[in-house]
Parts: structure tokens; C-alpha cells; sequence
């Protein structure tokens, strides 16, 4: 039996768009049969790991604190995937973002006023587009693929980090623990209502500025016709090299601005533990929402359920925290699989054996 994938002709657009939610449907078929697998009733670990955190309202706000980041960073690789550019280290760049954002509150804590908190936000966002542009020079000038080089930079930030908050960065009446000393309070981002802060406020920006470049200007046009087909777009004068150079220019832009919004809206100080793992779970926030920043911003709602839903599962059922981790993972795989045979068809047929010739008998030859 053999299997092929055909291309179709002609793919769905109404399953393109209906595909987020049979991968969400599947994945909770998964989860019920992981967590009965797992020895758990699967109505009442799916009700506490989905549902309990919708009746909460601390949990509404938790989940507005964690889909923040998610966005930030997930409308930016949705800007450099339709330009078929694969930044794959928003995690770095998020953690440069934080780490660049806290220069001025660390090295200078006295320093008050009300520009202070502007030059912070100033400094993540250049600091995210600085450590993107690493795999941009590298693709440009010598060819190496962004998803090595990009992914590579994640451990050097993480590290740098830990470096910093172990060494030159700890407070010195932190007990010796790895942090930072506490932001002053003109450097901390102001609250809208408890835990949610103005880094919210940041991400829906962000979100409508994306939708009108991509739908509405000409350069978005741009980014989508390079990303398409780049003989296409050059011979239309577009420059497949600035292009690439602009669009992971704004990925680590946003992803820095996310950095510095956690770290300075909602932790407070630095610590090697910034993140859960934003910048890897904003591609899931990316694919799931089609990238299109609408979706997007829905995708990162439900992705932040997943981490608040976790922690619930966690408390009132015992179940390992790793959980979050499988269903993320989960949810992608499943917004891939059915994009594959949303563009291909599936073809199964029986193997055919080769027939086997038929030798005749060889005529003896007359000896003279």
C-alpha cells in the first residue's frame, strides 16, 4: 500500500478559516483521552483547565496580564511569516527587550521623572529590534536561515540575563537571591485594574496598527507579494532585502516592547524567570489566528486560558504543570495537520509489483 499527498487545485477558503476551530475541537478530543490515560476524570479536568477560569474574575484578569505579551509578540510573527522571513527567536528578543528596558531603572534607580518610563519603553523596543536584526544581517549577507540563527540568539539572551541578575545586576539587599533591585515607582507601568496595566493597552494598538499595514497600505502589499512570490515582487521593484530587514525589524520591536511591559508592568524587577515561554507560544498565537492580527489577539486569549487553566488544573486536581506545555503543543500540531490536507489531498493505492519478464530458453547454436 502506498500513501501520496496531490496538491488540490484549488484550496477551501471556507476551511482555511473553519480549520483553527477543528484543531481546537481535536484538541480537546486529545485532552480527554490524555487525561482519562492519565487516570483523571476528563469532564472535571477539562471543566477546570477550560471552563472554572471563565467564572472567575481574578482569572478574566490573569488571562488579560498573560495574553498581552502573547500578542505583542505573536501580531509580529505574523507580520514576518506572510513575508515568508522565520523568526523563531521572539523569545530572545523579548528577553534583550527586558533586559535593555531596565538599564536605566537598575544602573540608575535615583533617576525620577515622568520621561523615564517613555526612555524604557524606548529601549526595549530598540533593544528587540537590535537582536533581531542579527539573523536579518546574517540572511542578507551571507544567506544563513533565520530559523537557525534566530533560535540560536534565544539561549545567548537567556543566559545574558541570568549572567546579569547573578552578577552585576543582583541586589544588593536581595538576600543574595537572583533579581534585580525593585523598580522605582515612576518606572513601573500604570495599572488599568489590579494586575492588568497599560502593556494591554500597547498590544490592541499594536494589533489595529498591523491590520491596516497588512490590509490597507501599500507596503503591506509589499511584505505580502515578497512573501508569496519574490521573483514576482522584484519584478515589481520591491527589494526582497529591505523587506526582510523591515519586517524582523518590527517582530523584535514588539517583542521587546513585550519584554519591557512584563518586566516593568506586571513583575517588577528582573529575575532569570521573565517568561513561561511567550515567544515560542506567540508562533501557536501566530498560525492559530491565520496571521491576521484579529486573530491573533483571539488566538492569545484562549493560548493565556491554556497557562491560567493549567495553574486551576494544577491546584484542584494535582496535575503536572507540563500539561499547558502538551496542549500548546497539541493545539499546533492539529492547526498544521489540517492545513496540510486543507492544500493537499490524500491518496492511498496498493503497491504494484513489478512484473517479472520472461526469460525463453536459450537456442543452442549449431556447431559448424
Amino acid at each position: 500500500m502506498q500513501v501520496e499527498l496531490r496538491q488540490r487545485s484549488e484550496a477551501s477558503r471556507l476551511m482555511v478559516w473553519l480549520s483553527p476551530l477543528l484543531a481546537l475541537l481535536l484538541t480537546f478530543i486529545f485532552g480527554t483521552l490524555l487525561f482519562a490515560a492519565l487516570g483523571y476524570d476528563p469532564l472535571r479536568a477539562l471543566y477546570a483547565y477550560f471552563i472554572k477560569p471563565l467564572t472567575e474574575a481574578w482569572s478574566l484578569e490573569e488571562i488579560v496580564v498573560k495574553a498581552t505579551p502573547l500578542a505583542l509578540i505573536g501580531v509580529g510573527l505574523a507580520l514576518v511569516f506572510r513575508a515568508n522571513v522565520w523568526n523563531i527567536g521572539a523569545e530572545g528578543q523579548y528577553t534583550v527587550g527586558a533586559i535593555c528596558g531596565s538599564v536605566l531603572p537598575v544602573m540608575l534607580p535615583d533617576l525620577q521623572g515622568p520621561l523615564i518610563l517613555p526612555a524604557m519603553l524606548a529601549c526595549g523596543v530598540l533593544g528587540g529590534m537590535a537582536w533581531a536584526a542579527i539573523p536579518a544581517f546574517f540572511r542578507i549577507r551571507f544567506g544563513a536561515s533565520e530559523i537557525l540563527t534566530s533560535l540560536m540568539l534565544v539561549y545567548v539572551a537567556q543566559l545574558l540575563l541570568d549572567w546579569l541578575v547573578r552578577g552585576p545586576w543582583r541586589d544588593p539587599d536581595g538576600y543574595n537571591f537572583p533579581e534585580s533591585r525593585l523598580f522605582a515607582a515612576d518606572a513601573v507601568i500604570p495599572a488599568l485594574a489590579g494586575r492588568m496595566h497599560f502593556g494591554t493597552i500597547f498590544a490592541l494598538i499594536a494589533v489595529a496598527a498591523l491590520a491596516i499595514l497588512l490590509g490597507r497600505t501599500l507596503k503591506g502589499f509589499e511584505f505580502r507579494v515578497i512573501g508569496a512570490a519574490p521573483r514576482a515582487g522584484t519584478f515589481a521593484g520591491f527589494s526582497e532585502r529591505r523587506s526582510i530587514l523591515a519586517v524582523l525589524a518590527v517582530s523584535g520591536g514588539l517583542a521587546g516592547l513585550a519584554g519591557i511591559a512584563e518586566v516593568a508592568g506586571t513583575i517588577g524587577q528582573l529575575h532569570p524567570s521573565i517568561s513561561p515561554g511567550y515567544g515560542f507560544t506567540a508562533i501557536i498565537a501566530a498560525f492559530l489566528g491565520r496571521l491576521n492580527p484579529l486573530g491573533v489577539l483571539c488566538a492569545s486569549l484562549l493560548l493565556a486560558l491554556t497557562y491560567i487553566g493549567g495553574e486551576s488544573a494544577q491546584v484542584s486536581l494535582g496535575v503536572s504543570d507540563k500539561i499547558t506545555r502538551v496542549f500548546q503543543g497539541a493545539i499546533l500540531i492539529f492547526v498544521l495537520a489540517c492545513d496540510v490536507f486543507i492544500r493537499y489531498r490524500l491518496h492511498i493505492h496498493p503497491r504494484r509489483q513489478p512484473a517479472c519478464p520472461i526469460h525463453e530458453p536459450a537456442q543452442a547454436k549449431e556447431v559448424p
